[in-house]
């Protein structure tokens, strides 16, 4: 009868992301680092999905589409707000 011996693994790179705090509405929210769609990422952090989501770019506002993806790294700020009506 055979027994395999687990193997111990050192120094391979973790295969969990990085944990990364982002702030949304002022408040301080940890997630995982990586790519998700907005309203994957709205979900996430508690927004509503009837409200929109602004990422704080160099103190610009840069609206999100819910269907676009963002890279969270590091330290991003969302803001989030009621949807406004577009006129023509």
């Amino acid at each position: 009868m055979l027994h395999e011996i687990p193997q111990e693994d050192h120094g391979s790179v973790p295969s969990h992301p990085a944990q990364v705090t982002v702030t949304v509405d002022g408040k301080e929210v940890k997630v995982q680092a990586g790519t998700y769609t907005v309203s994957d990422f709205k979900r996430l952090v508690g927004v509503d999905a009837s409200k929109e989501l602004d990422e704080i770019i160099h103190g610009e506002f840069k609206p999100l589409d819910d269907n676009a993806k963002i890279t969270i790294e590091k330290h991003e700020k969302f803001v989030s707000h009621v949807r406004t009506g577009s006129s023509s």
